[in-house]
């Protein structure tokens, strides 16, 4: 495993902002790692980096301790925060140069392909940056370095659409290289698009992870049927049923879906549309605590 998160907690004298953690991620996989603001994703990602000591539990990279191990892990690391925060006086070419500097890397054409792509000045003194375009500065330099695992904390917070997309073409390119990618993130379409596995972490607490098919698995199938005769809904095993447009909505538990599917057939089924929740309708079962 690229990394393996074991059982970690974190204190912050009596708080418990995070609770027996658990999570791995694969060469060349993407990891979304989803949650409400104050959730721990933050916290999670500085005792990834070394950042913070974990109170208890274990946290390898490349097979290496993240506390212990931090400067050498750090070679081969590259991270995005939420919020970047540049030297003023600098301009931000010059920043992106000195971060390919400090880890060995040459000024390469990467940097000016990745420029162009973001539609970077890299002339200008980062004090004159706005938000997203610090951000810009940052993910240039984050993929203009050869890291073997990307950690991105809410990375395309200040981007627009047309440059959230190019984010999102720079992780399937590192991807298709066998990078790893750890991408924290409150857009859920983005993590959807993005991440091969996903965990869920409310109040410091990962609640459910795997992949977005699995997790689905454990979900509600929105389900909608015209049949040609009236159905009886006396003993269908459904919920939230309704009607519109001829139509009969309804969601169904993946575990009852072949006896809904089997029920409604004797109706003489006309039309039949079965679709996985999205992301966010999964996303908020757990947040709010409804039934998985």
């Amino acid at each position: 495993m690229v990394l393996s998160v074991k059982n970690v907690s974190k204190k912050f004298g009596n708080f418990e902002a995070l609770k027996n953690i658990n999570l791995e991620i694969a060469k060349g996989e993407v990891y979304g790692f989803i949650g409400p603001n104050g959730a721990g994703k933050t916290t999670t990602i500085r005792t990834i980096l070394g950042i913070y000591q974990a109170t208890s539990g274990d946290v390898t990279i490349f097979g290496k301790d993240a506390w212990r191990d931090a400067i050498e892990i750090h070679k081969s690391i590259a991270y995005v925060p939420g919020d970047v925060s540049l030297w003023p006086n600098l301009t931000g070419g010059e920043v992106i140069d000195l971060f390919i500097n400090l880890r060995g890397g040459e000024n390469s054409g990467t940097r000016e392909e990745l420029i162009k792509k973001f539609n970077l000045d890299p002339t200008k003194k980062c004090r004159t940056y706005s938000k997203g375009n610090r951000q810009k500065v940052a993910l240039v330099a984050a993929f203009a370095t050869d890291a073997d695992l990307y950690i991105f904390d809410e990375p395309t917070s200040g981007l627009d659409p047309l440059m959230e997309k190019v984010f999102h073409d720079c992780v399937m390119e590192v991807k298709a290289k066998g990078k790893s990618v750890l991408l924290s993130s409150h857009i859920l379409s983005e993590v959807e698009k993005l991440c091969d596995k996903v965990a869920i972490i409310r109040e410091g607490e990962i609640i459910e992870n795997g992949t977005l098919d699995s997790l689905r698995h454990l979900t509600r199938m929105n389900v909608k049927v015209k049949t040609k005769n009236p159905i009886d809904l006396t003993n269908l095993k459904a919920k939230d049923v309704t009607e519109m447009d001829g139509f009969t909505n309804m969601t169904v538990d993946s575990a009852e879906i072949g006896e809904v599917i089997a029920h409604l057939s004797t109706f003489d089924i006309i039309d039949l549309q079965s679709t996985p929740p999205s992301l966010e309708e999964l996303f908020m079962t757990h947040y709010e605590g409804g039934e998985k």
